[in-house]
């Protein structure tokens, strides 16, 4: 099926796209309010539970992309489908493992990670889609496992926040940084592991080995031009997203204890 046009075809920032990221964003402001009052036990199960099911739909979309004929088709030139250039190791789809982790053992350092790491890299994924999944019919399986897949991890990493599970601090800031040096630098691991062992010979999760024409990280590795060591550079961008989401927080809890401050003067 070729490239169209129509009411159900997506594309970044069209009005479809608009809408469904809309309609996710209510199921995360329902989930939210509903787990009000809920103890942590619950919100924590609820989140888990939520990434266990889109893990399960990943593996199905990803099933369905291999017996797409028209996919292998799109993707022949970059070798076609492959189960072992599939697996949820990607900057955005690995928070599916990471988020039960992360709010059941309560890792701090993890569920930062995620906060902030899962929304940044599955919104990139949406905003800047691959082959085959950028202007055709959003009834197609693998749009569906596509969009359905990456919306999904924006809100759950979001819901970490929203569920009361986690709250953003400047301290964390060194913890963070840490987790997401080693994290990719497993990646870089299994990326090496995939290539030497033959399994996948263009395992590139992280983009921790070839740029694949991202203009950014083109521009770090002009500066550095070795595997993994051209993504360092990224704590530039990293940093000033991290602090200015922190700083919103900071002041929303400066603003909160000077009202609760105020109301306990009155009394």
């Amino acid at each position: 099926m070729g490239l169209g046009s129509g009411a159900w075809i997506m594309r970044p920032f069209n009005g479809l796209f608009f809408a469904v990221f809309g309609a996710f964003i209510l199921l995360l402001a329902g989930g939210s309010a509903w787990m009000r009052g809920k103890s942590p036990k619950v919100r924590k199960t609820v989140i888990t539970c939520a990434c266990l099911v889109t893990l399960a739909g990943f593996f199905v979309y990803k099933y369905c992309l291999s017996i797409d004929a028209d996919y292998d088709r799109i993707t022949a030139s970059t070798g076609g489908f492959n189960w072992w250039g599939e697996l949820p190791l990607h900057l955005c789809n690995i928070n599916m493992l990471l988020i039960p982790v992360a709010v059941l053992l309560d890792k701090r350092a993890l569920k930062s990670f995620c906060f902030f790491i899962g929304p940044l890299g599955a919104f990139m994924a949406l905003i800047m889609p691959g082959n085959g999944f950028n202007g055709y019919s959003l009834l197609l399986p693998r749009m569906l496992g596509f969009y359905g897949t990456h919306f999904m991890i924006v809100i759950e990493a979001l819901s970490i926040v929203t569920f009361g599970l986690y709250r953003p601090r400047f301290r964390d800031f060194p913890l963070t940084m840490g987790a997401i040096f080693c994290i990719s630098l497993t990646i870089f691991g299994l990326n090496m592991l995939l290539r030497w062992s033959g399994l996948y010979p263009n395992a590139n999760y992280f983009y921790s080995v070839e740029t694949e024409g991202n203009f950014v990280l083109e521009i770090f590795h002009r500066w550095l031009p070795y595997p993994f060591l051209y993504l360092l550079p990224s704590y530039l961008i990293l940093c000033p997203y991290m602090g200015l989401i922190t700083l919103g927080f900071h002041l929303a809890d400066r603003a909160r204890d000077r009202r609760a401050e105020a109301v306990s003067r009155e009394g």
